[in-house]
C-alpha cells in the first residue's frame, strides 16, 4: 500500500494540484469487512442506498480508503450510519459514502 500512496502523491506533485482531503498517514483509514470474497462494497455518491455507485471496493484489494469525516447520523445504530470516504487506488481517486457496517478503522500507510 505504501507504493500506492507514493504514486498518488507523485501524481499530485507532477500535475501541480493538491487533494482536498486529509493526509493519508497515521489514523484515519478504513478497510472493508463483512463482504464476501468475489463481491464488493459499493461506494455511493450520496449517503443513500439508491444513490449512484461511484466505486466498488473489494474486500482484499481496495487500495487506500480514507475516512473524511464522522459517520452519521449519530442517532442511528452504528451499522446503519454512512461514512464519507475518499478512495485512492492506482487508477485514480473517488469520493463518496459507504455504510459503517462494512468498514473498520486502521492506520493509513
Amino acid at each position: 500500500m505504501n507504493k500506492i500512496a507514493f504514486l498518488v502523491a507523485a501524481l499530485f506533485i507532477l500535475i501541480g494540484i493538491a487533494p482536498k482531503v486529509q493526509a493519508t498517514s497515521g489514523p484515519g483509514c478504513l478497510y472493508v469487512v463483512n463482504v464476501a470474497k468475489g463481491d464488493a462494497l459499493n461506494m455511493r455518491a450520496k449517503p443513500r442506498l439508491r444513490s449512484a455507485i461511484v466505486d466498488r471496493l473489494g474486500p482484499t484489494s481496495h487500495g487506500i480508503i480514507h475516512l473524511d469525516g464522522k459517520c452519521g447520523p449519530s442517532w442511528k445504530k452504528w451499522g446503519q450510519r454512512w461514512c464519507p470516504v475518499t478512495h485512492y487506488n492506482g487508477d485514480g481517486i473517488s469520493r463518496g459514502w459507504v455504510k459503517a457496517r462494512f468498514v473498520r478503522d486502521t492506520e493509513c500507510p
